[in-house]
């Protein structure tokens, strides 16, 4: 059974950091895209970065470029997101999800886990 779960979430104050973990398990790691996904409250749910774990290609949002940053630790089958200079606007629920092959940047993902709620405050 794919399982994946995001957490690390919090409340900072802006400027402030914080590190997303997106536990998984379920499947074989090297073989999947990653995608990273916000719901700010109001607005429709956003993919704002992802990672193809076999050849680490990525992609970053114009909102997130240069403040966020997607690592991966193979031996834990594990995805963190790195978000310095956090913003206001970044205050959302954040999720990953999965999907098999390469090229993160598609439609949809077939695996989604829960999120974790991230709020920025000015």
């Amino acid at each position: 059974e794919v399982q994946l779960q995001a957490s690390g979430g919090g409340l900072v104050q802006a400027g402030g950091s914080l590190r997303l973990s997106c536990a998984t398990s379920g499947f074989t790691f090297r073989d999947y895209v990653i995608g990273w996904f916000r719901q700010a409250p109001g607005k429709e749910r956003e993919m704002f970065s992802c990672i193809t774990i076999s050849n680490r290609n990525t992609y970053y949002a114009d909102s997130v470029k240069g403040r966020f940053t997607i690592s991966i630790d193979n031996a834990k089958n594990t995805v963190y997101l790195q978000m310095n200079s956090l913003k206001p606007e970044d205050t959302a629920v954040y999720s990953c999800a999965a999907d098999w092959g390469t090229g993160c940047i598609r439609p949809r993902y077939d695996y989604r886990g829960q999120g974790t709620q991230v709020t920025v405050s000015s």
